[in-house]
């Protein structure tokens, strides 16, 4: 599914962010992305999600080099791709269901073709309850599960998940690995960002780890 071929990233004329990249992701499988702060985390979210392009080396996903990829092609493989943000980044003035039906929404999908699968996962995930509560009303942990049916409601065929966890409880944030768990085990890809050891003890899963700019790999 997605290939590093000596990749590196600089901003400007800065120094390289991330640099000699060398590594493969298998569909289906699940990676944690570790590593201390600064390390470059978000950089190679950020070039998984294609808001970046590498400033050298080669860079495939789904079989193609993003390099190559015009507007429009960038756009049409974004469609296989969910992201999960720390921040949540829920629209306030939406409800539940109309932040988790925005992706098919803004795809122009009727409504009538979609709610029921919005309704199901909403039950799955814990927020049947509050389908029709604005942000504002939920707690952190709920935001936290609205924003991963979102990205998830589209059926990607990669996850991104930056710090997921961060801004919950440890009871709270196992709860969140195992609902990933289990959309891995649907067949979703997952990449997780994060810097809380115990989930990675506890959830053993293959890690890059990111030091310095470069990627080592620990099964």
């Amino acid at each position: 599914m997605i290939e590093f071929d000596n990749v590196g990233l600089h901003y400007g004329t800065g120094p390289e962010i991330l640099r000699n990249l060398n590594f493969k992701i298998d569909p289906g499988s699940f990676h944690f992305l570790t590593g201390p702060s600064g390390a470059g985390k978000t950089s190679l979210l950020r070039l998984l999600l294609l808001s970046l392009r590498p400033t050298s080396g080669k860079l495939t996903m789904f079989d193609k080099d993003v390099a190559g990829l015009d507007k429009e092609a960038m756009m049409a493989m974004r469609q296989h791709i969910g992201i999960v943000f720390q921040e949540f980044r829920l629209l306030e003035h939406l409800t539940t269901f109309e932040n988790v039906a925005l992706p098919l929404a803004v795809r122009g999908e009727p409504e009538a073709s979609y709610r029921s699968n919005v309704q199901e996962l909403l039950d799955w995930v814990g927020l049947g309850h509050q389908i029709n509560a604005r942000p504002e009303l939920l707690s952190g942990g709920e935001k936290q599960r609205a924003a991963i049916a979102r990205a998830v409601i589209a059926k990607p065929e990669l996850l991104l998940a930056d710090e997921p966890t961060g801004n919950v409880d440890p009871e709270l944030a196992e709860r969140l690995l195992h609902l990933f768990v289990e959309l891995n085990r649907m067949g979703t890809t997952i990449i997780l960002a994060t810097h809380e050891l115990h989930l990675l003890d506890q959830f053993r899963f293959p890690r890059l780890q990111l030091q310095d700019g470069e990627v080592s790999i620990h099964d």
